[in-house]
């Protein structure tokens, strides 16, 4: 007995040492800088499908953090890149600067050398990487889409949109979207015009519009904004959808 009382006593500290293991702080070349990341792995030997996570323009925060945990332990091995590179803001003001302050060419350059870091691991299905994001993150992913034929799947959660068809026909990978009816940014017209340039391209493309929802309707900490069901409904469709095109 009181070896088990023992045991009890220490499970916390035993969970808290699994969760620090689980989370790796990994760093990689790009171009002529070095890009950072939080480095999530699956229970299980073997090779996984993989999975980029792209943060918000608050920064990779606990938020963003927890979904890539929920996504290793789907199965994936999931990279949560750092586009700020430790920078995380808490109010908007900083979060614009901080959004402002990113290059976007530095940002799609630490994306594609992400997919080469995870192209060279040997727990990695090279041929089955995929991204998410949402907000500024949806944006770069759909941009990773278009600077990295490797991508088999991404998913945009509210980001901005490309409609250029050049740029368009660069995609080799399935793309999902999930965008607000009343959101200010990315107005459903624009939704309608990616999707009808992708499919003219004869890409596959999925997308779908919460009529009630307005931006970072996904994201529990956006108070005025948060839509439960339509971001359960959205996260589901995101899983069906990466489990379909990655192969997990």
């Amino acid at each position: 007995m009181k070896t088990f009382r023992a045991f009890l006593c220490a499970l916390p500290l035993l969970l808290t040492a699994f969760a620090v293991n689980a989370q790796q702080a990994v760093t990689f070349p790009s171009g002529d800088s070095t890009a950072q990341a939080l480095l999530y792995l699956p229970q299980g030997p073997g090779q996984h499908p993989a999975l980029i996570v792209i943060h918000e323009w608050w920064g990779l925060n606990d938020w963003i953090k927890q979904e890539a945990q929920g996504y290793a332990a789907k199965g994936y091995v999931a990279l949560a890149v750092d586009l700020y590179r430790g920078k995380v803001a808490a109010d908007p003001e900083l979060a614009h600067e901080l959004m402002r302050g990113l290059p976007q060419d530095q940002g799609v350059r630490d994306l594609t050398s992400a997919v080469t870091f995870l192209q060279s691991r040997k727990d990695v299905k090279r041929d089955r990487i995929g991204a998410v994001g949402w907000c500024m993150g949806g944006g770069y992913a759909l941009q990773l889409a278009i600077a990295s034929p490797a991508l088999k799947a991404v998913a945009v959660n509210y980001g901005s949109l490309a409609t250029d068809k050049a740029d368009l026909a660069k995609i080799h990978a399935a793309v999902l979207g999930n965008f607000g009816g009343k959101d200010q940014g990315i107005a459903p017209d624009a939704v309608h015009a990616f999707e009808a340039a992708m499919q003219s391209l004869g890409k596959p493309v999925d997308v779908k519009i919460y009529p009630d929802a307005g931006h970072a309707f996904e994201n529990p900490n956006n108070a005025a904004g948060y839509r439960p069901d339509d971001a359960a409904d959205a996260l589901a469709r995101v899983d069906r959808f990466l489990a379909a095109n990655l192969g997990h």
